[in-house]
């Protein structure tokens, strides 16, 4: 994976983080993950097109996301209302809008619309062959980890397209 992707999401995270709830993120050490299923009982997800394909999850324990959904709207937001997955879905939505600025002039990409899920165990369909880097995120509110199973395009198959 271009070290580029990385580096995007980390960056974005942090801006994201800090400009919206005013909530610094300190970066862990990534690494490739072996097991399909997220980190955590709630992840937001989006998917990636173009140059560049794959998806992006962020994975939070609930409690975490709860915080960060109350500091995010400035109101405590049940799990169970439609608004929490919303707030969550916008967050992951902000985060990747965000990274795939750092693309510009040098990738064409098109981001989807947020997909979440809540529960234990969840998994997510990742491309076949694409490794996934876990980036845990440390912050007052508990812990986030990007899941970025993101992979370039071959030059003809991005032509066809």
């Amino acid at each position: 994976m271009d070290p580029m992707f990385i580096s995007a999401f980390v960056s974005s995270i942090q801006h994201v983080f800090s400009t919206m709830m005013q909530l610094p993120v300190t970066i862990g050490e990534p690494t490739i993950k072996q097991s399909p299923s997220t980190t955590y009982d709630v992840s937001g997800i989006i998917g990636m097109s173009g140059d560049v394909t794959g998806n992006i999850v962020l994975s939070f324990p609930k409690s975490t996301a709860q915080r960060i959904v109350q500091l995010l709207t400035g109101n405590e937001v049940p799990v169970e209302n439609p608004d929490f997955a919303d707030a969550i879905g916008e967050l992951t939505n902000m985060i990747s809008g965000n990274a795939k600025g750092h693309f510009q002039g040098k990738k064409r990409v098109s981001i989807s619309c947020p997909s979440v899920i809540i529960g234990p165990s969840h998994i997510v369909a990742r491309p076949k062959d694409v490794p996934c880097v876990a980036i845990p995120c440390m912050t007052d509110c508990g812990e986030v980890v990007m899941e970025i199973a993101v992979q370039e395009r071959p030059a003809m198959a991005a032509q066809a397209a």
